[in-house]
């Protein structure tokens, strides 16, 4: 059998669609899918992982998940995500409030756009955390993909 060029193309467009329709918000008979609507995910999220806003939010929603804000308090003040705690990673007492927290649970961690939660996780793995991962393009790529934020 030949593979034709137009076939192989075709083929890979037919991949590249699929794939990249897991990405986004899809349309259902009923609506889009939100945030809010995301099921529980199944299993935890690799230690140290970066997630989508929709990852993310499947994720956070297993039992015992503490969500963890690191943006500084002003920054939370202005808006959050629901029950979350704020730990500022730049304060200079970040590291001792890391020590009061247990090591062996899930931490859903954010902040404006990444940079600060990959920080902390690197933090927060070096200090023994087991189950830590992050929002990827933090809160803007939330309220970006529908994610609801609280004051």
């Amino acid at each position: 059998m030949t593979v034709r060029p137009l076939h192989l193309a075709a083929a890979y467009a037919t991949a590249l669609a699929l794939s990249l329709g897991g990405c986004s918000a899809a349309a259902t008979p009923t609506g889009p899918v939100t945030l809010a609507s995301v099921p529980a995910a199944a299993a935890a999220p690799a230690n140290g992982a970066e997630l989508d806003a929709a990852a993310f939010a499947a994720a956070m929603k297993r039992p015992g998940t503490v969500v963890l804000d690191v943006r500084t308090p002003a920054e939370f003040a202005e808006g959050h995500l629901a029950g979350a705690i704020n730990l500022d990673v730049n304060a200079a007492d970040f590291r001792a409030k890391l020590g009061g927290l247990a090591k062996d649970i899930p931490y859903a961690v954010y902040c404006r756009s990444g940079n600060r939660s990959g920080t902390a996780l690197t933090i927060m793995k070096s200090l023994g955390f087991t189950s830590t991962y992050h929002l990827g393009g933090g809160i803007q790529a939330w309220t970006a993909a529908g994610g609801a934020v609280t004051t």
